[in-house]
């Protein structure tokens, strides 16, 4: 579990920017099922993260270049696709690499462990010819943050604290962050983790904020 990275459902839905009712959806019809645990509280992988995303965004109407209308993808193509994610090495994310992984109109997935960017900066999701399942992501009202880097000093493993967003090179959990936040001031929290510059406690706060509006927004 720790090395896939463990998400229950409102988790998953806020990190990977789908709704939770969709989420929920895709269990019912048996096109993603939970692969850290389908039973009882489920839990979702890293994987399970970008296959939400690759589901949302190959179900949805496109735009082509030419502002052409390009239908949803066929389920047959959307679950090639899961089945390419559900085998990635997840290994290859670490603190400090940042592997591009990005689905076409077709399903096929595409990796560049180098790192290199795999959509234009700044280009819409749904106008997009291939998507990049770690970049922020947005479909709607609904949105998720950059899967592995979600602000500057924070990141994303799966290998480590079971893919919960942490400050960078520590275990210091941005939702445990969030917990002291909102019981003590920000300067009392600031001093409970003297060796944290505030700047990364202040990122740790706003991406939790975010990530409660996306659920509420798509509720």
């Amino acid at each position: 579990m720790s090395l896939r990275g463990a998400y229950p459902a409102d988790r998953a839905a806020a990190l990977s920017g789908v709704p939770k009712s969709t989420i929920h959806d895709c269990v019912r019809k048996r096109v993603l099922v939970p692969s850290v645990s389908p039973v009882h509280v489920k839990l979702w992988s890293y994987s399970d993260l970008m296959g939400l995303r690759t589901i949302q965004w190959l179900r949805h109407e496109k735009k082509a270049p030419s502002g052409d209308e390009i239908p949803g993808t066929s389920m047959p193509r959307v679950r090639r696709a899961l089945e390419a994610l559900a085998s990635l090495d997840l290994d290859l994310w670490t603190e400090d690499d940042d592997p591009r992984v990005a689905v076409d109109r077709s399903g096929e997935i595409h990796i560049d462990a180098r790192g290199t960017a795999m959509t234009a900066e700044g280009q819409d999701v749904l106008d997009a010819d291939l998507l990049d399942l770690i970049r922020p992501f947005s479909v709607g009202d609904a949105a998720g943050p950059d899967l592995h880097a979600p602000r500057p000093k924070l990141r994303i493993v799966p290998g480590k604290l079971s893919g919960s967003p942490h400050v960078r090179r520590t275990r210091v959990d941005t939702q445990a962050l969030a917990s002291l936040s909102r019981r003590l001031s920000s300067d009392r929290v600031y001093a409970l983790y003297p060796d944290l510059d505030h700047e990364a406690v202040d990122e740790a706060l706003d991406l939790e904020w975010q990530l409660d509006s996306s659920l509420a927004n798509a509720a």
